[in-house]
């Protein structure tokens, strides 16, 4: 986990596919909280509808903070061939292209500064 190679970190943010047990493990065993971060719609996804029964109201659009920033360096990440798909066999390899994508962002960042 990040918390062996980062000896600061306290706290991480993840989609609700890591609540329940995931929480709890992650305090007792490496004491970082784990917090998961709440869909702003109702997460219905697909539903069985009644004959005649209509479907929920969305409520539209709502930015949640903590969301945006890990789909928005999903994103960055995404815009690199290399890492748009599961190419890596290996953990090592795939982090390491994943290093790459950052440096070429900071890269570019810096050099329009």
């Amino acid at each position: 986990m990040a918390v062996e190679k980062c000896a600061t970190l306290k706290k991480i943010w993840a989609d609700g596919g890591y609540a329940g047990q995931c929480v709890v493990r992650a305090r007792e065993q490496h004491g970082v909280d784990l917090e998961i971060v709440k869909r702003s719609d109702n997460g219905t996804g697909s539903i069985w509808l009644q004959q005649g029964e209509k479907p929920p109201v969305a409520e539209g659009f709502k930015v949640i903070r903590w969301r945006w920033l890990v789909e928005r360096t999903f994103g960055w990440l995404g815009r690199n061939r290399r890492l748009s798909k599961d190419y890596e066999e290996n953990i090592a390899s795939s982090l390491a292209w994943v290093r790459l994508g950052f440096v070429w962002l900071l890269a570019r960042r810096l050099g329009a500064a």
